[in-house]
């Protein structure tokens, strides 16, 4: 089957690296395939256009670039905190934090640096404003049941949170 533009069910192989490098970033090979809903907004945009008009079995590669993907860097999205907030985290800069954001969503945020009083801390995705190449096999391509076209949910569940990797591909 070929993958259509919107309720078409995909299970996806895939490793993605930051486009020009070596170091893969996320990849699913040989675990279980990303499984989603075309036209449903849960993969990046950038991949999802680019899968339709695949076939099952078919594997390319596609480069998504930063627009298409996690976005541009945000300098808004950068933000000095008081260290109080930090209370019992042994800080590192570059280490990645989780936290709860305004609306209740986890939100990650890495710590650019630090002093007493002060910490700096980037609220952007830490894929943003790179282009990205998935190579990436199309494992199974199907029409999406009616449960799984109004719950948005492969299989027709309601969704249980979790993530696949790092997300990358997730949204």
């Amino acid at each position: 089957m070929t993958v259509t533009n919107e309720n078409c069910v995909v299970g996806i192989e895939y490793e993605v690296k930051e486009a020009g490098t070596t170091d893969v970033v996320d990849s699913n090979k040989g675990g279980q395939p990303l499984e989603f809903i075309i036209g449903k907004g849960q993969i990046i945009p950038g991949l999802e256009n680019a899968l339709v008009g695949m076939t099952q079995g078919e594997s390319g590669d596609i480069i998504v670039k930063a627009a298409d993907a996690y976005g541009d860097v945000n300098p808004e999205a950068m933000q000095t905190l008081p260290k109080e907030q930090f209370e019992g985290v042994d800080l590192v800069e570059g280490m990645t934090l989780y936290g709860q954001g305004e609306n209740g969503q986890q939100t990650q945020v890495i710590v650019k640096s630090f002093d007493d009083k002060e910490v700096q801390v980037d609220f952007n995705h830490p894929l943003a404003g790179k282009d990205l190449m998935f190579s990436v096999t199309v494992l199974s391509a199907r029409e999406a049941t009616a449960d799984e076209v109004s719950s948005g949910v492969v299989g027709g569940e309601p969704a249980s949170g979790g993530s696949c990797g790092t997300g990358c591909g997730c949204h």
